[in-house]
């Protein structure tokens, strides 16, 4: 029953993020509004992480399993890519790597020491 009630609050945050969806005209996806609610309500005290804890590292565990039917899909059309494929690894590879970069330097910013007479 404890697993039950864990998901149920999972699937709640999940339920009003589709809410505030439907709701806000922004470019935001409803599982994104879902895992701020959550995140805001482990952080704020208005869920304990003992409430959510065990369900939650249950799904972590189990995700790779939900990428099997997505992986399938695409194994049946990527012969109508196969074409554009060249240009999809570059732009991965290069998203990527402008990713890390930016997150780094943000990073270095937010990291830095706020006294800068010591240097």
């Amino acid at each position: 029953m404890e697993y039950v009630f864990q998901l149920l609050v999972i699937l709640g945050a999940s339920f009003l993020g589709e809410v505030l969806h439907a709701l806000l005209p922004l470019p935001v996806p409803a599982s994104v509004y879902g895992l701020i609610l959550l995140f805001t309500a482990l952080m704020t005290g208005i869920v304990k992480l003992e409430k959510v804890e065990k369900t939650g590292s249950f799904l972590i565990g189990t995700m790779s399993v939900y990428f099997i039917s997505p992986s399938v899909s695409l194994m049946t059309v990527i012969a109508q890519y196969v074409d554009s494929l060249p240009a999809v690894i570059l732009l991965c590879l290069l998203s990527t790597l402008l990713v890390m970069a930016v997150t780094g330097k943000v990073t270095e910013l937010l990291l830095k020491p706020e006294d800068k007479t010591h240097e």
